[in-house]
């Protein structure tokens, strides 16, 4: 009989790195003939992505992503019905509205569960008080969880040091992607430059730096391309109207067709104010892309400064201007930067080394 593996995750209506990961893994495991079952809440672009690989997935209706006392508390009840129903042999959770209330639902009914982080909330990004609070909340929840997997070196040390996991449950597996198509490699060099990030419109991923630091070099030609939502798309857009960047910046909202995008700019930023192991970065190194990046998390393991790209001060104004000028003004640089950078990923970042070491993390616990 197939080993039968639940991804839980919060949301289904959007499309992050943790939506990427458990889609390229649930993948992976139907192919190796396990049973892989998704159950997320809402319905969207990861729901329909499973829809149309014909991947079985469970909508839990309570399960949102703010907090929510009442609603979390009859999405842990439907979670773990629904694990009772299902009786799977391990439950991976991935985010971490998911990570709380399935690795308690797991404890409950004696599951051995997996709790894969794809950025901590008590990094050194967040507000103190919160920080310490989920902090507090992660050591408690390390007791109820058999392994957990950081998508970083930096996230390795975060979880250890703040004492939230012990060395002999933490796993270390950076992200990976599956390749594309020569038609999808950018021409970095092409002018006029269009630069691009691909991020969700919230706090942490600081638009509004970006935006502030262009709206600096009007003189020069470029253009910028951003593409996602989230709760700040509003006040980006006011921001953009009252820098008079209307025709410098366009708004592509969320989409699929990222690659695609990715394979007509030339330039990728990420002004994250703290990240995990961003697969943005990873997307665009596949690209071919140089990019520009805060030096926050794990991303200073994915990009090497000066060689695949820039690295800038997060929230500074100045550093993150001085790489968008010195890329801009070279497209040789660019085109240099970005062919290393594809490089770095096949050598590091491939799909099928990401897959086969969270397997390995997986079957610790099948056996």
């Amino acid at each position: 009989m197939n080993r039968k593996i639940i991804f839980l995750i919060t949301r289904a209506d959007d499309f992050g790195g943790a939506q990427a990961h458990v889609l390229l893994m649930a993948e992976a495991l139907i192919k190796r003939d396990y049973n892989a079952i998704v159950m997320a809440g809402g319905e969207g672009y990861l729901s329909e992505s499973l829809e149309s690989i014909k991947i079985r997935h469970i909508i839990l209706e309570n399960l949102v992503h703010p907090i929510r006392p009442y609603k979390d508390l009859k999405a842990y009840r439907e979670i773990v019905g629904w694990l009772k129903q299902e009786k799977p042999d391990l439950l991976t959770t991935h985010s971490n509205k998911a990570g709380l209330l399935g690795r308690l639902a797991a404890k409950k009914l004696g599951i051995p569960v997996v709790f894969t982080s794809h950025g901590f909330l008590f990094s050194d990004g967040t507000v103190f008080i919160k920080r310490k609070i989920y902090q507090y909340i992660e050591m408690i929840l390390s007791r109820f969880t058999d392994r957990v997997i950081t998508v970083s070196e930096s996230e390795f040390k975060l979880a250890v040091d703040r004492k939230v996991a012990t060395l002999d449950k933490v796993r270390v597996i950076h992200n990976g992607l599956p390749d594309i198509g020569p038609e999808q490699i950018a021409v970095p060099a092409a002018q006029p430059p269009q630069l691009i990030m691909v991020a969700r419109f919230a706090e942490p991923k600081d638009h509004r730096l970006l935006i502030q630091s262009l709206a600096g070099l009007v003189d020069q030609a470029w253009t910028l391309v951003l593409v996602g939502d989230g709760p700040q798309k509003a006040d980006i857009e006011k921001l953009i109207i009252k820098k008079n960047l209307e025709d410098r910046v366009i708004l592509k909202g969320s989409r699929l067709d990222v690659p695609e995008i990715l394979a007509k700019s030339q330039l990728f930023i990420l002004s994250s104010k703290r990240e995990g192991f961003p697969l943005s970065i990873l997307e665009a190194m596949r690209a071919g892309l140089p990019v520009l990046a805060s030096d926050v998390g794990g991303v200073n393991e994915a990009i090497v400064d000066g060689d695949t790209g820039i690295l800038y001060t997060s929230g500074c104004m100045e550093s993150l201007r001085s790489g968008i000028i010195k890329l801009i003004g070279d497209p040789q640089l660019r085109q240099s930067m970005g062919r290393k950078g594809r490089n770095r990923y096949l050598e590091k970042f491939s799909s099928e080394t990401m897959v086969e070491k969270t397997l390995a993390v997986y079957n610790e616990l099948l056996i």
